[in-house]
């Protein structure tokens, strides 16, 4: 695995990440509430395993590639989130 980079869920995405990802992560991102609090925003960390991107949310939001290199967006069930 190789890691590629973090940022803040709501910010552009880096130029790294493929097209089809970032409408995934914008799907997700536009989801999330805006905080009347000041409390920070989760961040996006974005990885490559064997050569493939994934985009995980610190809130255990996972947005990845299908076969037909469409995304995908799960949330990791070992994560405590539902």
């Amino acid at each position: 695995m190789q890691l590629g980079t973090r940022w803040t869920s709501g910010d552009e995405p880096p130029k790294a990440v493929p097209d089809a990802l970032v409408r995934g992560i914008r799907s997700v991102d536009e989801t999330i509430p805006a905080d009347q609090l000041g409390q920070p925003r989760p961040r996006w960390t974005l990885t490559w395993l064997e050569g493939k991107p994934i985009a995980e949310l610190d809130t255990g939001v996972i947005v990845s590639l299908d076969a037909d290199g469409e995304a995908v967006v799960r949330h990791d069930p070992d994560d405590g989130f539902a």
